[in-house]
């Protein structure tokens, strides 16, 4: 049947079983916005208030699910405003498709009103892009999109589409949902190589990151660990992958990461690395991070085996089936002295806690824990707010912690909240602090027009945290505009929104508001106020080692 290009690419999102898109129209995606209207019993559009909203809220949805999130913007500005939300989801490896209007081909190359090269300004950041110069090209394209963003290290895929493609006509007929390409293990002499590095081990420490939540390999990593009686560790793009109460998981890794984690993975003879990718955020000083141990590395990316560390065994291929044949091969195992040697980082870890009372970060923490149910998503803007979810958050399920690693991108968890709430049906958390929120507070319309039920409780220490943090610790206390200084009442502001919300001072008070915001259903802001000297830890000094950890503030 002949339709319009505008009704192709709507009819083929349909296909491809998107069901809900973000988005804001314009004048270069005003054919695309008719057919949605045209098709709205079949694809419910989410109009958010700025487009790199839209851009976080098909993130959020595709962390939540792991299937393709999509956003639609128009040209020029439209399309520009896309830019941090599909850089924040490549440098995370999440499935998204950006579909951009563009100014007719006859007038590109112009300079015409909001024409831009949208194609080439997102290069660096995309799995691939696309521009639709013909219009019997447009459905293949948009499949192909689908295609790659989940096959192998999933990402973000672009279409462009000038808007006479958008208004030619020409044959549509449906196809099946696009299949990503067929995942592989690595190769077996790189896994029989592997398998006699880790029965040698007496110290093993497996490490996992996002890779092993897109692959689905929870249950091979813990069977690997039963088998070799190895602590698990995870990077913050791994938080929620494995049951956080684990008796195996020490938690996160890295420059805030959990004591007894960090230093068994720095102690360790054997690292199994699953999906992981050895940023700088985890390795500190490269040529002091875990010299005595030999690094067994699986990624579905080949690129990312050695390229930060030097790996000894390095295999490329799913995780998930590489795995599988890598347990066949290791040895059923038990390092008594080992796990004795980990359960005293354990204690160590716990003597140095903060277990002060009241309304610390980490009891706040603790206070939203009692709320959570398996299903509720959480996610969170960037900053220490961040690394205490992190940190204490528990979960039980994958896919449940949301939060920007790669990019650190201020003003992501609004737009991200949202999607993974409409993604998955339930009640949803945004944990934030007042500089991140005022990145993209605007999205409060778009909670409140939409009844988003969303839990937003937002750490107030009226300072930019993290680099105060910093400022404190490395820069003699030389405050340089990270003292906000804002006059805002988030309350009123949220109630100017239409949305409720409320200020504690108490960890009592605190933990009532929870319960009422959980029970609203639509969007709801605790304004829960913090020490402005509150410190996360621990902490490794950038470009440090575990040599230099912090524990404690003062030392």
């Amino acid at each position: 049947m002949k339709l319009t290009g505008a009704d192709i690419v709507v009819r083929t999102l349909i296909e491809q079983g998107v069901r809900t898109v973000f988005g804001y129209p314009g004048g270069q995606v005003i054919h695309i916005y008719d057919s949605l209207y045209k098709y709205r019993d079949e694809l419910s559009h989410v109009l958010t208030a700025h487009e790199q909203g839209a851009a976080h809220a098909a993130d959020g949805w595709a962390r939540a699910t792991g299937q393709p999130g999509v956003v639609i913007a128009t040209s020029g500005p439209g399309a520009t405003n896309l830019v941090t939300g599909i850089a924040t989801a490549f440098l995370d490896s999440v499935p998204m498709v950006a579909i951009t209007g563009n100014v007719m081909n006859s007038q590109i190359g112009t300079d015409s009103f909001q024409e831009i090269d949208i194609t080439g300004i997102t290069l660096p950041i995309t799995k691939h892009n696309y521009f639709v110069g013909e219009i019997e090209d447009l459905a293949d394209t948009i499949r192909e999109a689908f295609r790659l963003a989940v096959s192998g290290r999933p990402g973000p895929v672009l279409v462009d589409i000038p808007k006479d493609i958008q208004i030619a006509q020409y044959d549509y007929e449906p196809q099946p949902v696009a299949a990503p390409d067929p995942p592989h293990a690595a190769k077996d002499q790189r896994i029989q190589d592997a398998a006699e590095c880790v029965n040698a081990a007496h110290r093993p420490f497996i490490y996992f990151g996002g890779g092993l939540v897109a692959s689905g390999a929870q249950k091979e990593l813990l069977e690997l660990a039963e088998k070799i009686d190895a602590p698990v560790g995870c990077s913050l793009m791994g938080v929620s992958g494995i049951p956080t109460d684990h008796p195996r998981f020490l938690g996160m890794q890295g420059m805030h990461g959990h004591y007894a984690c960090s230093t068994a993975m720095h102690r360790a003879d054997c690292i199994i690395a699953l999906g992981a990718r050895f940023n700088d955020r985890v390795t500190g000083d490269r040529a002091k991070f875990a010299k005595g141990a030999k690094i067994v590395h699986i990624d579905v990316d080949g690129s990312e085996l050695s390229k930060n560390v030097a790996v000894t065994h390095g295999m490329r291929g799913d995780v998930k089936l590489t795995l599988q044949k890598l347990i066949e091969l290791v040895t059923p195992a038990r390092h008594p002295e080992w796990s004795g040697t980990v359960a005293g980082f354990r204690e160590e870890e716990a003597q140095s806690r903060d277990s002060r009372p009241g309304l610390t970060p980490r009891n706040a923490m603790l206070a939203l824990n009692k709320h959570l149910t398996p299903d509720t998503p959480v996610a969170t803007d960037v900053g220490q707010h961040q690394m205490w979810a992190a940190q204490h958050l528990k979960f039980s399920r994958p896919r449940r912690f949301i939060s920007s690693g790669g990019l650190g991108t201020m003003g992501f968890g609004m737009g991200a909240a949202m999607g993974a709430q409409m993604a998955t049906g339930r009640h949803a958390v945004l944990v934030t602090g007042d500089g991140s929120f005022g990145m993209n507070l605007n999205e409060l319309a778009t909670a409140v027009s939409n009844r988003i039920p969303l839990v937003i409780l937002l750490l107030n220490n009226g300072v930019l945290g993290m680099v105060r943090q910093w400022q404190t610790l490395f820069f003699d206390k030389h405050y340089s505009n990270t003292i906000l200084g804002w006059q805002t009442d988030f309350v009123k502001l949220a109630e100017a929104f239409g949305a409720a919300g409320e200020r504690v001072g108490t960890l009592e008070d605190l933990d009532a508001a929870l319960g009422r915001a959980f029970r609203v259903q639509g969007p709801y802001l605790i304004d829960c106020a913090i020490g402005e000297d509150e410190f996360v830890l621990p902490m490794l000094p950038p470009g440090g080692s575990m040599d230099d950890i912090i524990v404690k503030a003062g030392g």
